[in-house]
Order: structure tokens, then sequence, then C-alpha cells
């Protein structure tokens, strides 16, 4: 039997080297405060357009939460705000960007819907509303699912992870990347790491509780906030993300 130890000293390992790199940046953000005229070193070519297709190892796009919705969705720019909205006796659709307080005010909209499937669409935003929004869906006993040319990106994967069922049809898009901790200033930078740190284990915690296995965050942790990780099908078997 593998003990708790060893099952969890890969995850360890993994966020010790986020840890390093998360050290660096912050030194790179209080050279930049100090000297205005630093520039981050490039690292290669910006990352292709959204839709521009994926293959295995050309995963990463370029990330724009105003994302307007795609093939076989109704067209329109994002809402700027979580919307649930009824589409048929059993299904409602959440779509917008996640802002602080939507946890709360979705979270008291699905426990009062009669719907048993929330479809999903979503830029992403607020992880922490993310969270709390996915545990009331899992409290409601709601199953998650995402349709042809949806997208679920940043913190919405973490409210798919919630449903008690989670189907994503083929042209659905779940994509990951680093939270974005605040604005270029000289202390918060150096104080986000410890945030950042325990934003992490959070989210490690949560995704456990939800039965997905917590190295879903590891593409997502190489991934910076300007891009986006767009999951393949087989990762989203092996993690453990979908359920059919």
């Amino acid at each position: 039997m593998i003990s708790d130890q060893e099952k969890f000293r890969p995850i360890r390992r993994m966020l010790t080297g986020v840890l390093a790199v998360q050290l660096v940046i912050a030194a790179f953000l209080f050279l930049g405060d100090v000297g205005r005229d630093f520039v981050l070193p490039s690292r290669g070519p910006a990352a292709p357009e959204f839709d521009r297709p994926t293959r295995p190892g050309d995963q990463t796009r370029r990330y724009d939460p105003t994302l307007p919705s795609g093939p076989g969705v109704e067209t329109g720019p994002m809402p700027e705000r979580l919307i649930l909205e009824r589409v048929d006796d059993d299904t409602a659709l959440l779509t917008g960007k996640i802002e602080p307080g939507d946890g709360a005010r979705i979270a008291k909209q699905i426990a009062a819907s009669e719907a048993g499937t929330i479809l999903l669409h979503s830029p992403g935003g607020s992880v922490r509303d993310a969270m709390e929004l996915g545990r009331a869906l899992r409290q409601a006993g709601k199953a998650t699912a995402m349709r042809e040319g949806d997208v679920c990106l940043s913190a919405c994967p973490y409210i798919f992870a919630a449903g008690t069922e989670r189907q994503a049809e083929e042209g659905a898009r779940i994509g990951l990347h680093q939270h974005y901790y605040g604005e270029n200033t000289l202390l918060p930078a150096f104080l986000a790491v410890q945030d950042i740190q325990r934003g992490q284990g959070e989210v490690m915690e949560y995704l456990e509780e939800m039965g997905v296995d917590p190295m879903l965050m590891a593409p997502g942790l190489a991934t910076p906030p300007q891009s986006i990780y767009l999951l393949s099908r087989e990762e989203m078997e092996r993690y453990d993300l979908v359920t059919s």
C-alpha cells in the first residue's frame, strides 16, 4: 500500500519548483519597480491565437478574457459577470466572467434551480468564487457539461470539476494557467508568494475533494497568465476531470 507521504511526494516536488520560479518572478518585479525601464527577458514568440487548433505538444494559446462565444453556441461577447440561464427543463447555462461575489450570488440560484445539468461557458476569473460555487454545485448534486464551442478557462475548470458527472463534447476547450496575483508594486510582489502558495494548497485540497487529480494543476502552473494551456482529451481523462 502506498503511504500518504509517497502519494503526495510528486506534488510537493512540483510545488517546490513552482515556488522557486515565483521567487524569481518576485525578484523581477522588485527590479521592475526600482527601475521602470527594466524589461523581462523574452521567452520567445507570443503564443498563437486562441482559435488555432491544438495538437500534443502545441497546446498553449493566447488568453483573452473577452473571448466571444464559439461555434455551436450563441455569438456575442462574454457577460461581465456570471449569469445562470435556463436552457430547458433539466439544463441551465452558466456563462460569463467570474467576478468577486459571484460565488455566493450564483450559489443561491444553483440551490433553487431544478436543472440537473449545468452547462459552462466562461473565460474564468476569481478562483475563490469558482471554488465556492463549485462546492455549492456539488452539494446540490448537479452535473456539469460543455458543448462544442464552449470554453472553460482559468478558474472555470474548478467549477466544472464539481459536477457529480462531467462531460465535454469534442470541440469544447478547457484551459488552465497561472493565476495573476496583482499589480507590479514593490512589497506586495514578495508577500504575494506566500498567498500564491496558500492558494495553491487550497486548490489542491479542493480538487482532491471533488475527486479530480491535483496534478491537473501542473500544466497550468507552467503557463504564464497571458497564455492558456488547453487540455487534450487524454489529459482530461488522465486527471479524472471528465467522467465520460
